[in-house]
């Protein structure tokens, strides 16, 4: 997926636990943050363009272990340990990605070493079926930003 549809599909599940979190604004920059983070493994991400990340393109292939569970969870533990008040916002992030990359038709192997098994769906990267999930995900952020939350 484009990093436009994985940054409304996040918010998506921000605006939904937004109520449950005590430091919201530090909550919506981590998980926005965390978005980006599976992608690190494509020299073609935003991340992934910058040469502090070659070394993890090198020994990881896109979608591989950086795209699983296990690794979404050794990396909040590892933040929960030293950082608690970001594992949350991490997670939520992180783990909408590897959501909506399952969707696609690529897909992912989200028990990736333990099972290879991908994951996927109908969804096209940056085609018709991505465009019209940006869409009903903007339409859904939209309505509970207005309902919800009384912003305007």
């Amino acid at each position: 997926m484009l990093i436009r549809t994985h940054l409304i599909i996040t918010l998506f599940f921000i605006l939904l636990l937004l109520p449950f979190v005590n430091n919201k604004l530090l909550f919506i920059i981590i998980a926005l943050l965390a978005t980006f983070v599976p992608d690190i493994d494509t020299k073609n991400s935003k991340l992934g363009k910058y040469l502090i990340f070659r070394p993890i393109q090198w020994f990881s292939k896109h979608r591989g272990i950086i795209h699983s569970i296990s690794f979404l969870i050794f990396l909040t533990i590892i933040l929960w340990l030293f950082f608690p008040e970001v594992s949350f916002g991490f997670f939520v992030g992180f783990s909408s990605h590897l959501i909506a990359d399952s969707l696609t038709v690529s897909g992912v192997s989200l028990f990736y070493p333990i099972s290879r098994k991908k994951f996927s769906g109908i969804i096209r990267t940056g085609g018709m079926s991505e465009t019209i999930i940006f869409v009903i995900f903007l339409i859904a952020d939209l309505w509970l930003l207005f309902s919800k939350f009384s912003i305007f």
